[in-house]
């Protein structure tokens, strides 16, 4: 391993997070233009219509755990814990929110997001179980 390894799951997860406002300003422009929506709705978010609030939601839990994601990255570089273990971690972490994300914006089905969200919790608790058990042997 290089020492940038852990960074190329934080670089997947900015690339998802540039596609969800990718997708967000298609969305918008499409009900704009089939006169569901006017664009100054979206001046202060407060009419949101549904085919654009899911995708703006998604984004919006991108700012929430995975947060905790990238200090944790950042973190188990700076104290060279990255290892196969944590980078093989961070790579399930960021998979586990492309399917999230996915799930959000089409089905929005909350008995197939509810288990990839806790699953991406559950890697993240690793992560930050591994970085603190790493920082005490040290």
């Amino acid at each position: 391993m290089t020492a940038i390894e852990i960074f190329w799951p934080v670089v997947a997860h900015v690339a998802l997070v540039f596609m969800l406002y990718a997708l967000l300003s298609m969305r918008r422009s499409t009900v704009v233009r089939a006169g569901k929506a006017q664009a100054s709705q979206f001046r202060e978010n407060r009419q949101e219509p549904s085919e654009s609030l899911v995708v703006r939601n998604s984004i919006a839990n991108q700012f929430e755990l995975p947060v905790l994601f990238h200090a944790c990255c950042v973190l188990l570089y700076v104290t060279e814990a990255d290892n196969l273990l944590s980078v093989g971690l961070a790579w399930l972490f960021v998979a586990l929110r492309y399917a999230h994300a996915f799930v959000h914006v089409t089905s929005n089905r909350l008995r197939h997001r509810g288990p990839l969200f806790l699953a991406g919790f559950v890697t993240l608790a690793a992560m930050w179980a591994w970085l603190s058990l790493w920082m005490a042997m040290n």
